[in-house]
């Protein structure tokens, strides 16, 4: 393999990886703060997706279509919220599961009511076309590069708001002590809605920046969540750091993995084999680095409790 083909890898998987961050950012915030676990934020996901594509088709405009997804997300993770997710608190995590299970069910139901089986598609925006030059001869898309520092400027943002703000030592005293919080004064109930609208409107950026490079179809969030819970197991429930960090691995690890291993099998398979043995060793390397995180640290890399 070349350097810069390597280099190209590197890059997507980092793109993949911080994608994986707005997933992972928004999913941690709920279980670390709320206790809550949420099968349905892949939905999420797909909501901001087909708003975007929406509004984009009616309208043309990719600034307007990222509003929107934001927006659609939003409400339908407050709506959620207030509706659902607030008589589950107090509920076992079975209960949790079966809950927000049947959710995946409506929304994936209605999305198909709403927009149809066929899947929509979602235009790179023409001032984002195209490769751009990088440094040692790289041309890479300036799409994928731009999702990279969106993404990294989200994650920047959100440890403003968790570590700068007063709506921050809310949520990180709530992820402490619920009911202390409550006993001072804080409107938990609002606190609840507001850092699940929060998680939601992540999803639904992530889902329409994703929608531009593949399509938009019903089911979308649900192949996305399961990596997700893989990066939060990595990085660490609560931990908005460890989301980005374990995000970061779990991408340059699928990415690297699913380039580098065929090409390493080889040296000592045939052609057909080799990509075939290398592939399903691919898959699995996210779910060994998971193992192996958890054998050595088992509440994640910057996880503070079992």
């Amino acid at each position: 393999m070349s350097l810069i083909l390597f280099a190209e890898q590197v890059l997507n998987g980092l793109q993949y990886g911080v994608m994986l961050f707005l997933m992972a950012a928004g999913l941690t915030l709920v279980f670390g703060v709320m206790g809550l676990i949420n099968l349905a934020h892949g939905s999420l996901f797909m909501v901001g997706a087909f708003a975007a594509a929406a509004v984009a088709g009616a309208t043309g405009s990719f600034a307007l279509a990222l509003i929107a997804a934001l927006a659609a997300a939003a409400a339908a993770g407050a709506l959620v919220e207030l509706l659902v997710i607030r008589r589950l608190y107090d509920r076992d995590h079975l209960d949790q599961v079966l809950a927000t299970f049947a959710l995946i069910l409506i929304f994936s139901e209605g999305t198909r009511w709403i927009f149809g089986s066929f899947p929509l598609y979602l235009n790179i925006p023409s001032a984002l076309s195209g490769p751009i030059a990088l440094p040692g001869g790289i041309q890479y898309p300036l799409y994928r590069l731009t999702l990279i520092g969106i993404g990294l400027a989200v994650a920047v943002g959100l440890w403003a708001l968790i570590a700068k703000t007063r709506l921050g030592i809310q949520i990180q005293a709530g992820e402490a002590d619920r009911e202390m919080i409550a006993a001072l004064g804080v409107d938990i109930s609002k606190l609840y809605t507001i850092v699940f609208a929060l998680g939601a409107a992540l999803a639904g950026l992530a889902g329409a920046l994703v929608g531009a490079i593949q399509s938009v179809q019903v089911g979308m969030g649900e192949p996305v969540l399961i990596v997700a819970f893989v990066v939060i197991v990595i990085g660490g429930i609560g931990s908005i750091k460890g989301a980005l960090v374990g995000a970061i691995l779990v991408g340059l690890t699928d990415t690297l993995g699913g380039v580098l291993l065929p090409e390493l099998f080889k040296l000592f398979l045939d052609n057909s084999a080799a990509s075939s043995v290398g592939s399903a060793l691919a898959s699995m390397l996210i779910y060994i680095l998971m193992a192996a995180v958890l054998i050595w640290k088992p509440t994640g890399l910057f996880g503070a409790r079992a």
